[in-house]
């Protein structure tokens, strides 16, 4: 019976110790799952980044972009095309005026009075063409004993001068009425008056820049992208602009790519021969072509000015629609 106990309790003691050394494995399982959670979010993370920055790269470099891009616009320059003493000047620096408003008007008296010189000489001009030419008539309808030939010939011939210096008086009194009209100047577009250094009472001399209006209506961007990406150019690609200070996208499309640039080699001397650069470093760079890009939409908030920095990129696999 001893033995049987001895054996006994050996077999507690044996299991008590199986149980004993099994129980630090359990322990240790909830904490090696918890190390491996933080390793596979790292991992999963890792790669949904680099996913991200692989689809980021191909969009960024996919297409055709530059940071070299200027808002462009035309400016309508008027100069006088009368002379005279600025009497009206109802706008000012940087307003905004419509097709048709007045800009400025010069003192017409002088041109009043041309105009009702140049009617009062028409008038007398008519006269004289009627009263020669009734004299021309009646002696066309005489005989050869009443009048010669020679005299029937030279009142026609007077008449004929009449009817001429008639039509010169019209043409100087139509050349007056269109200096009249010129007195006043209106804005051709829609726009901004800018740079306005004239004044009232300023004296206006013909030819010389008096106003200028930005037209608001002919905004676009020029591009200039490397001559290596032109291939990948077609008019109609859509592209999208980004201006220097604003976050708001604007959207356009290619409207055409310069047919020329200026090469400094083939700039004559003063002997009228060619001047080549003799100086060739070991690194070539790729010439700059104008793409210009026309502007189909501007975000609310977004003042174009001309001269401001754009970044440029276009989509080679897309056109405007109707393109």
């Amino acid at each position: 019976m001893p033995d049987a106990e001895t054996e006994s309790e050996r077999g507690k003691s044996a299991d008590l110790h199986v149980s004993r050394s099994m129980q630090p494995t359990a322990r240790n399982l909830p904490k090696i799952r918890i190390r491996i959670v933080p390793l596979l979010i790292t991992l999963a993370t890792t790669v949904l980044a680099g996913a991200i920055g692989w689809a980021g790269w191909e969009a960024y470099m996919g297409g055709p972009w530059t940071r070299d891009g200027t808002v462009r616009v035309y400016v309508v320059k008027m100069a006088p095309e009368v002379v005279g003493q600025v009497v009206e000047l109802p706008v000012a620096d940087n307003q905004f005026v419509h097709k048709g408003d007045l800009l400025m008007a010069i003192d017409p008296r002088d041109y009043v009075i041309a105009v009702r010189q140049g009617e009062a000489a028409a008038q007398q001009a008519k006269a004289d063409w009627d009263n020669k030419q009734a004299e021309s008539n009646r002696r066309q309808k005489l005989n050869n004993l009443a009048v010669t030939e020679e005299e029937q010939q030279t009142y026609a011939s007077s008449a004929l001068a009449a009817q001429a210096a008639y039509q010169q008086a019209l043409a100087n009194l139509d050349h007056a009425r269109v200096n009249l009209e010129r007195t006043k100047i209106y804005s051709p577009v829609n726009g901004y008056v800018t740079n306005l250094l004239t004044q009232l009472g300023d004296y206006a001399t013909v030819g010389q820049l008096i106003i200028s209006v930005v037209d608001t209506d002919s905004f676009w961007v020029d591009g200039y992208f490397e001559e290596t990406s032109l291939d990948e150019i077609q008019e109609g690609n859509l592209a999208t602009i980004k201006l220097m200070g604003h976050h708001q996208i604007l959207h356009g499309h290619v409207s055409g790519v310069a047919s020329a640039i200026n090469i400094p080699n083939v700039q004559p001397d003063s002997a009228g021969l060619a001047s080549v650069n003799p100086i060739f470093t070991w690194v070539r760079l790729a010439q700059r072509v104008p793409v210009r890009i026309h502007i189909d939409q501007v975000p609310d908030g977004v003042r174009l000015v001309a001269g401001r920095t754009a970044t440029v990129q276009i989509d080679p696999q897309t056109k405007i629609t109707g393109r």
